[in-house]
């Protein structure tokens, strides 16, 4: 399995079914713990022009719950709704180099982006309750995850707003992809400071 450098969490590049719910359990544990590092200020302060470290956290908890859903409902529903896979999934590397031209191509959040809001009157508070949600998103995505057969992650497709209509396994690759990509973001953006 490949690694993913250049990231402050890496992904290992999953091809079997447990390999990628592995992955799943030890991506969301090191991206919650890299969150939680963040004093109560900096989490909730705009990085330059660029989201809040809170911003990010809230982009990707809309992000990663339509999934978890998606992954709840019937197979055959799915299929009737997206279609049958007609080729196999895309490793990794490729998925997340085809995200990456994505993005270089202009392509943005969209309706995932999180909606501007108020400073919170109880910022500790408020961040406790951010990070529940998104701990119960992530562990409720692994556990749907988990019914999953290594045919039915092959067979059905979700549809993605800026890839298209991707197999399950892909959906989760990018699901993957996606929260180190942000966590590397601001990672970046916060070194640069």
């Amino acid at each position: 399995m490949a690694v993913e450098a250049r990231e402050p969490v890496t992904v290992l590049s999953p091809r079997s079914r447990e390999q990628l719910l592995a992955e799943l359990r030890r991506v969301g544990a090191e991206c919650d713990a890299y969150w939680n590092r963040f004093p109560e200020r900096e989490f909730l302060a705009p990085l330059g022009p660029a989201w809040s470290p809170a911003d990010n956290v809230r982009h990707l908890l809309k992000s990663a719950r339509p999934v978890a859903l998606a992954l709840r409902l019937p197979r055959f529903l799915l299929r009737l709704l997206f279609g049958r896979a007609s080729r196999p999934s895309r490793p990794f590397e490729q998925l997340r180099a085809d995200y990456r031209a994505a993005l270089a191509a202009g392509a943005g959040a969209g309706p995932f982006a999180p909606r501007p809001q108020p400073a919170p009157v109880d910022p500790e508070g408020w961040r406790a309750g951010l990070m529940r949600r998104r701990a119960r998103a992530w562990a409720d995505l692994v556990a749907q995850a988990e019914h999953w057969s290594e045919a039915d992650l092959e067979a059905c497709r979700l549809p993605h707003p800026l890839l298209g209509r991707l197999t399950v396994r892909e959906m989760l690759l990018f699901t993957l992809y996606h929260e180190v990509h942000h966590v590397g973001n601001v990672a970046r953006r916060t070194a640069g400071a």
